[in-house]
């Protein structure tokens, strides 16, 4: 099952390279997601939840053990048609121009760099969640000592209800139970507070130096770990994908052939390796499956959403009547571009707000200073409701 994302030549770009670096961190919400939902029917399933990070890791520790011993590639990057290639340098030199130049030549992983492969995607991954946990979990229990104290200065209602010992006793009893293990679990819970910003920090500036590199085409490797492994990831081509297929049916009958013990126990370790085999293909496409369900389910849900956390719109109100022309008001002109008051054309123009009418502003001001009310519908005005038009209609 392989996705192609375009591009040409063996060297991967960049979005493919970034989707499959997105693959496990997709794959574990979809996970996280689906045990979820499951656990609400199966209690049993919480014990999961409580060890997502355990449980995770040893998922993907087969996951990707199985595909890199397989296809030379990580789970995620087998599924886009990639494979991962030893990358050596050899120094090549002309007699001639008396110049050297580098040649790039690709082989095969080695059982050394499938190792470490394993260990720069499954264990620093894990370590680094357990880092990020273990820095949330004493931020906020800085953040809670900062607004409401230690909790040796807190009020203990036990205490309170019970009527026990003074606070001196209780810190000597409390301090005598703390044994040597704690106090260093401890200490090592601060420095981790203290340290981790700055690796993490320092991590991601080096994994975006290498991503911008890598988008520039100045250099070949996506991450400083396939740098430090000497792989490259490069696209897999037909005959490289046939002869996966066909690597993997030896191995499997490679296997089967070491099996040892009497006839009956052959069969039932060779029925066995069958299951595994197919749970693993089975457990590859599932968990594709997942992940396309949960991104599907979670653009559906955030749409909906959106749809009922959106203002509503409404239709603009109807605007309000004309004001009615009083009958001891001044009448207003059949020209409507004069003012009513002098019956001559508008000069800066200017609207009573109380009724809408539009007049000169010195004829208006004057009049709305004398008698407090719109000149044609007598309606109480101020100076202040006088408002200047910069567009006369």
């Amino acid at each position: 099952m392989l996705f192609q994302v375009g591009g040409e030549g063996t060297r991967p770009t960049f979005f493919e390279m970034a989707a499959a670096q997105q693959l496990p961190a997709s794959l574990r919400a979809a996970l996280t997601y689906s045990l979820g939902v499951f656990a609400l029917r199966r209690s049993f399933l919480h014990k999961i939840l409580d060890y997502e990070d355990e449980f995770f890791a040893s998922l993907m520790l087969i996951l990707e053990g199985h595909s890199l011993r397989t296809t030379d590639a990580s789970f995620a990057e087998s599924l886009y048609g990639l494979r991962r290639k030893s990358v050596r340098l050899r120094l090549r030199k002309d007699n001639v121009r008396k110049d050297s130049s580098e040649e790039v030549q690709h082989s095969g992983l080695e059982k050394r760099q499938r190792i470490l492969s394993v260990v720069f995607l499954v264990v620093i991954p894990y370590f680094k969640s357990k880092l990020h946990a273990i820095y949330n979990k004493e931020r906020e229990a800085r953040l809670r000592e900062s607004l409401w104290g230690t909790e040796d200065q807190g009020f203990d209602e036990a205490e309170f209800f019970t009527g026990e010992e003074s606070v001196v006793s209780r810190e000597t009893s409390g301090n005598q139970e703390l044994s040597v293990r704690v106090q260093l679990a401890t200490k090592i819970k601060k420095f981790i507070a203290v340290c981790y910003p700055w690796i993490h920090a320092s991590s991601e500036g080096l994994s975006f130096t290498y991503q911008l590199l890598y988008l520039l085409d100045a250099t070949g490797f996506y991450s400083l770990g396939l740098q430090a492994l000497g792989v490259q990831v490069c696209r897999a081509t037909g005959q490289e994908l046939m002869d996966t297929s066909s690597r993997i049916s030896k191995i499997r009958n490679h296997e089967r052939e070491r099996l040892r013990g009497p006839p009956w126990l052959k069969t039932v370790q060779g029925a066995l390796l069958s299951c595994s085999y197919a749970v693993l293909d089975y457990a590859q496409t599932g968990l594709i499956a997942a992940v396309f369900i949960f991104k599907m389910m979670e653009w559906w849900y955030q749409s909906a959403e959106e749809r009922l956390t959106a203002p509503t719109v409404y239709p603009p109100p109807p605007p309000p009547p004309a004001p009615t022309v009083a009958k001891e008001g001044i009448p207003l002109p059949p020209d409507r571009s004069l003012c009513a008051l002098c019956l001559q054309k508008r000069a800066n123009p200017s609207v009573v707000t109380v009724s809408g009418f539009v007049f000169c502003y010195s004829c208006v001001f004057k009049y709305v200073s004398k008698y407090n009310r719109c000149p044609v519908t007598l309606i109480p005005a101020s100076v202040d409701q006088i408002r200047r038009l910069f567009h006369d209609t």
